[in-house]
C-alpha cells in the first residue's frame, strides 16, 4: 500500500508515529519500571508486526537472517532501555533534541566496527553537534530541582551511540530482507532478549496501563514498518533531513500532554546539531558522487 508513496512521505509518517510512541513511553515510564516498558514495547510491537508479516505473505526468514538480526537485536535492546529511562527524567523535546547527535557518531562507530577512516569533516561536524548539545544544556534545571537530569542527558547520548549502530545495520537488512521481516525481527528479538531481566527486576503493570501498552505496540509496529519501507527505497542521505521534524512533533505533544515548554536553548542547540548533521549528510553524498564519477 505504501510502495506507491514517495519515500520521504513514508518516512514522515514514521516520524510522526515515532514521536507519538516516545510520548507513550514517557507516560508509561512515569509509573512502570523501564525494563517493563521496553519489554512491552517489543512484545506488543512483535504481535502487531507479526500481523503485518503474515499479511505480506509470510516471507521466509532463514538462518542467516536470524543471525544478522540477533546482533542488531542486542544493540536495539540496549538503545531502548537507555533512551526509555532518559524519557522518564527529561522533557520530551529535550530528549529528542539530544538524540539527534546519532548521525554524527556514525563515522566513529564505523571506525571501531569497520575500521573505516574518519574524515576531517566528520570530526568538525561532530564538534559542532556536540557544541549544540552544550548550548541545549544551558538553562537546565539545577541538581536540586532535577537530580537525575545529568544522568538523563548521559543516557540519551549512550542511546544515540547504540542507535547509530542500529541504523547502519537497518540500511543493510532493509534492502536484503524487506520491510515485513525487518519490522518483525526488530521487535521480536529485542523482546526475547528482555524477557529474563524484566521478570527478574520489574513488577507487573497496572491494569489501567494495558491499553497504553497496546497503543505502544501498534505505534512501534507502524514506525518500524514505515521506516523500513522508506529506507529500502531511498538513500539514507536523502532521508536524513526528515528525521529532524520529530522535534516539532515532540514539542507539540510534550506541550499538550505533559505541559512541557522547551527552553529557548533547546531550539538553539537543536539548530546547531541539525546543521551539523545535514552538512555531514551533504558531504557524504558529495563524496559518493565523486567516487562514482571517477
Amino acid at each position: 500500500m505504501f510502495g506507491r508513496l514517495p519515500p520521504a512521505l513514508v518516512l514522515t509518517g514514521a516520524i510522526v508515529a515515532g514521536a507519538a510512541m516516545d510520548a507513550t513511553i514517557k507516560y508509561l515510564s512515569l509509573t512502570n519500571h523501564v525494563l517493563l516498558v521496553a519489554f512491552g514495547r517489543y512484545l506488543f510491537g512483535a504481535i502487531f508486526s507479526f500481523g503485518i508479516w503474515w499479511r505480506a505473505g509470510r516471507p521466509l526468514i532463514d538462518r542467516e537472517m536470524w543471525r544478522a538480526h540477533s546482533l542488531r537485536g542486542f544493540v536495539i535492546a540496549a538503545c531502548a532501555v537507555t533512551f526509555f529511562w532518559a524519557l522518564s527524567v527529561l522533557p520530551l523535546a529535550e530528549a529528542v533534541t539530544l538524540s539527534f547527535v546519532y548521525p554524527l557518531l556514525a563515522p566513529f562507530v564505523a571506525r571501531v566496527v569497520l575500521k573505516e577512516t574518519i574524515r576531517p569533516s566528520s570530526v568538525l561536524c561532530a564538534l559542532v553537534g556536540f557544541g549544540g548539545v552544550i548550548v541545549a544544556m544551558q538553562g537546565a534545571p539545577s541538581e536540586a530541582e532535577a537530580p537525575q537530569h545529568d544522568l538523563g542527558v548521559a543516557a540519551v547520548l549512550v542511546s544515540a551511540a547504540f542507535f547509530s549502530v542500529a541504523m547502519v545495520l537497518l540500511r543493510e537488512r532493509a534492502q536484503k530482507d524487506g520491510a515485513p521481516i525487518v519490522g518483525l525481527m526488530t521487535s521480536l528479538i529485542p523482546g526475547i532478549i528482555l524477557i529474563a531481566p524484566t521478570i527478574a527486576f520489574a513488577t507487573p503493570p497496572r491494569l489501567g496501563d494495558w491499553l497504553f501498552f497496546l497503543q505502544l505496540g501498534a505505534l512501534a509496529a507502524v514506525f518500524m514498518y514505515l521506516m523500513a519501507q522508506a529506507y529500502a527505497r531511498a538513500e539514507a542521505q536523502q532521508l536524513a533531513p526528515i528525521h529532524y521534524t520529530e522535534l516539532l512533533w515532540a514539542s507539540m505533544i510534550g506541550f499538550v500532554i505533559f505541559h512541557e515548554t522547551p527552553r529557548p536553548e533547546i531550539y538553539a542547540g537543536a539548530a546547531l546539531i541539525i546543521a551539523a548533521c545535514l552538512y555531514a549528510a551533504y558531504d557524504e553524498r558529495r563524496l559518493s558522487r565523486l567516487t562514482e564519477s571517477t
